[in-house]
């Protein structure tokens, strides 16, 4: 236990010193006017990073299995085609698209819909197992990418290239109005969230014993997988999609941190998602001057330490 709590005290301070890093490091122009920006994005990637690792830890506690993320379930997808279906409808000189907020509120509430109908479709305990969700959920993932594509190649090329802006993560174009709107629905999002981690400490027993030990384990379940859906949703809705980072973090946390309880987990996931956002945007700021993005850095990674984990699963299989 002393072990984790020095841990987590040294990612706290290596997280704060490139906080202090990309908040100071060569600002030019108006120090009033830059720093209170680098600030803004400071705190959309803190948003961002612990709602990405709350939501992570847990849907692979109740799936039990470390290589899923809730992106598996189409959340990801159905942003992109509501932003898809905008853009070809409307265009991007719409108010759907020139105002951030209704952008922001039509993208929110159309995946947090698609999964809580998802989950109320499909999840049935005593009839199907979770993992007959998950392979729907992958399905209809897929189904909706290619519907994206489709429109897409439909598009005229200008409103394709600003489309792209917007299916990419970003921490540019944030409005400090959306990041407060963004905060206040993941702190009400942690606190309801705090209640479950001593039944997911329970949970990772497995549905008998958690059973047996008095959790009402079905309730639980959908109660995370609701939980996650709004984390994802909202972290989505305001910097866009970031699909293999929450496959990173969590899984970094598992290593690093040798404890069964969510809050540790939890709180080591949230704060390497801090220091690997700020010190990536660090990076592509000052190290690539912008020729890149984040966003691109983290699928790459991550694509690559997915390809790892499921080759190290295959060989710990035999």
């Amino acid at each position: 236990m002393r072990n984790n709590i020095v841990k987590l005290i040294i990612l706290a301070i290596i997280g704060i010193i490139c906080i202090l890093l990309y908040g100071f490091y060569d600002i030019k122009g108006g120090f009033h006017y830059a720093f209170p920006r680098r600030m803004m994005r400071v705190g959309a990637m803190i948003v961002t990073g612990f709602a990405i690792a709350y939501s992570t830890v847990v849907f692979q506690t109740i799936t039990h299995n470390r290589i899923l993320t809730p992106s598996i379930m189409g959340i990801d997808s159905m942003y992109q085609v509501v932003q898809t279906l905008i853009f070809f409808f409307a265009g991007s000189a719409s108010i759907w698209v020139a105002n951030q907020y209704l952008n922001y509120f039509t993208a929110l509430i159309a995946m947090v819909l698609f999964a809580i109908l998802l989950y109320r479709a499909l999840f049935r305990a005593d009839k199907y197992p979770i993992y007959l969700m998950l392979l729907i959920g992958m399905i209809i993932g897929t189904f909706l990418g290619s519907l994206v594509s489709f429109l897409q190649v439909l598009i005229d090329p200008v409103e394709y290239l600003s489309l792209q802006n917007l299916l990419f993560a970003s921490f540019t174009r944030i409005k400090v109005e959306l990041l407060y709107i963004s905060s206040a629905i993941l702190i009400i999002a942690f606190i309801v969230g705090y209640r479950l981690l001593h039944q997911l400490d329970v949970a990772i027993l497995g549905r008998e014993n958690a059973i047996n030990l008095g959790i009402n384990y079905d309730r639980l379940v959908m109660n995370v997988l609701i939980l996650s859906a709004v984390l994802i949703s909202t972290s989505t809705a305001l910097v866009g999609p970031i699909t293999f980072f929450g496959l990173i973090v969590a899984n970094l946390s598992y290593h690093l941190f040798t404890t069964y309880k969510h809050s540790i987990l939890i709180l080591g996931a949230g704060l390497i998602s801090v220091i690997a956002l700020v010190g990536g945007q660090f990076l592509v700021e000052h190290v690539f001057e912008f020729n890149t993005t984040l966003s691109v850095i983290i699928n790459f990674i991550g694509g690559v330490y997915f390809i790892y984990l499921l080759l190290k699963e295959s060989r710990a299989a035999r």
